[in-house]
């Protein structure tokens, strides 16, 4: 692989933090060590917080990797750079734009650094406190976990990396590891993170609370590691960990409709649990997310099938009460909301709008939305899927339905009341799907949620919510063209690409794109 994507050398910051509102700002300025470095502190907060920025660069992949396969969103521009390709189904290792994991491993690489060095610095500098340092440790294992994580559900297996590269003597020639020995390293890491008590509940500085890994980050990032790797008892305990909490620093539910949209405008909320952070008016930092989405000339809309979906939902709620549909999670291409019906094109809104209304943030100072990773009703719909999946017992169904019921009567939509012995197991877990899907719409989550049901138990649901559902969603693919790519199980992850396996000679492609190839 490429040492140049591979491989980012840490610097000298010729500066001290002034506050942590600055951890946004912060990047590597050469890539050449120095013999005095890690010698202080505010080196380690130096690159600990280039971690975050190297995450925040990683978005827009985030984005294309979380949605396009699963056909809720797409792109009508052709070629691999805005994801046409990707969501097609034809992808190759050149498509340098969907299949890279270099983001990722710039984000892996500030981590690694600040655990192997961050001990050392402690005994240099006699102002580094224990505290702190274990503090900073806690959030640098969750930035590899994370990072590690997304990489598992697009590339099942990859290279396993836990020292730093800070010399060239360091070899970058490595072999995959499997996913097995990949998702035990993220539990460790986590474990560790936990572990310590060192994970803060909240930070001084309020976006931080949201902004850097907390106590709760971590709760839910291994909460969704488990229910990827079906330990359906564990993922339960990890969600309880945040819906259960007492403490006054907790993240919540948002239960009051009118609220809602504070989770994306101005974000942070405290049905918030770790996002993202940008901020243009402080520090001028904007990104490509209002221009991505919105109803202006943006690169991805909502497919068929959920333009018909979000109008579905607003027959429940009328325009005038609708929270998650019209002018929340889309607007629509009609010349007032009482005319939903008659859309033919349904826009993102999360990201571009500023209410349950049609309001678009300012094209000069609101160029800055936050992007979600985990929040609580996430959390809510994690426990649901693995109460359904632990037991067929009707006392854990019913828990399931009464979590999801919290999130439609918030949503002003009228409850679910199933008859619960005339369910299956596949129903139960449509009902969460289907609510995920709405309520999680553009937030990078619903590939790897079709993914997650399909392959569990052997793929016992690969038809069902593999294959259908991406085939009924899908704007742009032969439908005879996907079933025969989903029923090849490599052929659900991504390769690697081409340059990756040029610089690594011990790198094996993805079998599936090897043939191809």
């Amino acid at each position: 692989m490429k040492k140049f994507k591979y491989i980012v050398l840490l610097a000298i910051l010729a500066f001290q933090l002034t506050s942590c509102s600055d951890w946004l700002t912060v990047l590597p300025e050469n890539e050449q060590v120095s013999d005095e470095y890690w010698t202080s502190k505010e080196e380690v907060e130096s690159v600990l917080a280039s971690g975050y920025v190297y995450l925040r660069d990683a978005v827009p992949y985030l984005v294309r990797w979380g949605e396009l396969r699963a056909g809720a969103i797409y792109t009508p521009v052709g070629g691999n750079v805005t994801g046409g390709d990707l969501q097609s189904f034809q992808v190759t290792p050149d498509d340098y734009y969907m299949c890279t994991w270099a983001p990722l491993y710039k984000v892996i690489n500030m981590a690694n650094s600040v655990i192997a060095n961050a001990e050392a610095v402690l005994q240099r500098d006699e102002t580094f406190d224990e505290a702190v340092m274990n503090s900073y440790l806690t959030e640098a294992y969750y930035l590899r976990a994370l990072s590690y994580f997304y990489i598992i559900r697009n590339w099942r297996d990859a290279p396993l990396i836990t020292e730093p590269y800070e010399t060239d003597r360091i070899s970058y020639e490595r072999e995959k590891s499997s996913e097995a020995e990949i998702i035990a390293q993220i539990k460790a890491d986590i474990t560790v993170a936990l572990g310590t008590g060192a994970a803060k509940e909240k930070y001084e500085d309020e976006w931080a609370t949201k902004g850097r890994a907390t106590k709760w980050a971590l709760h839910a990032l291994m909460a969704d590691v488990c229910l990827w790797n079906e330990e359906y008892d564990a993922a339960i305990l990890h969600c309880n960990e945040i819906l259960d909490a007492t403490s006054s620093f907790r993240p919540v539910l948002v239960t009051d409709p009118t609220k809602w949209y504070e989770l994306f405008y101005p974000g942070n909320s405290n049905g918030s649990i770790f996002e993202i952070n940008w901020d243009q008016g402080t520090y001028d930092q904007t990104n490509s997310l209002a221009t991505m989405f919105g109803n202006g000339s943006p690169l991805y809309y909502y497919t068929g099938q959920m333009l018909t979906d979000w109008i579905d939902e607003t027959n429940l709620t009328g325009a005038n009460d609708a929270v998650r549909t019209l002018y929340g999670g889309y607007v629509a291409d009609v010349s007032s909301a009482d005319n939903y019906p008659d859309a033919t094109t349904g826009y993102i809104w999360k990201y571009s709008g500023i209410g349950l209304q049609d309001q678009v943030r300012n094209s000069v100072n609101e160029q800055d939305p936050n992007y979600i990773i985990y929040r609580v009703a996430d959390i809510m719909l994690m426990k649901a899927e693995a109460l359904i999946s632990m037991s067929s017992d009707t006392e854990s169904w019913s828990v399931a339905i009464d979590l999801i019921n919290e999130i439609r009567t918030r949503s002003n939509l009228p409850i679910l009341e199933p008859v619960l012995e005339e369910l299956s197991e596949g129903d139960m877990l449509e009902l969460v799907l289907h609510e995920r899907n709405m309520e999680l719409a553009g937030e990078g989550k619903r590939w790897y949620d079709l993914v997650r049901l399909g392959k569990r138990d052997g793929y016992t649901y690969r038809n069902r919510f593999l294959i259908d559902m991406v085939v009924d969603y899908n704007n742009t693919a032969n439908p005879a063209w996907i079933r025969s790519v989903l029923n090849n199980d490599d052929a659900i992850y991504l390769p690697i690409e081409t340059s990756e396996l040029e610089n690594n000679r011990k790198l094996v492609q993805n079998p599936y794109y090897d043939v191809l190839n």
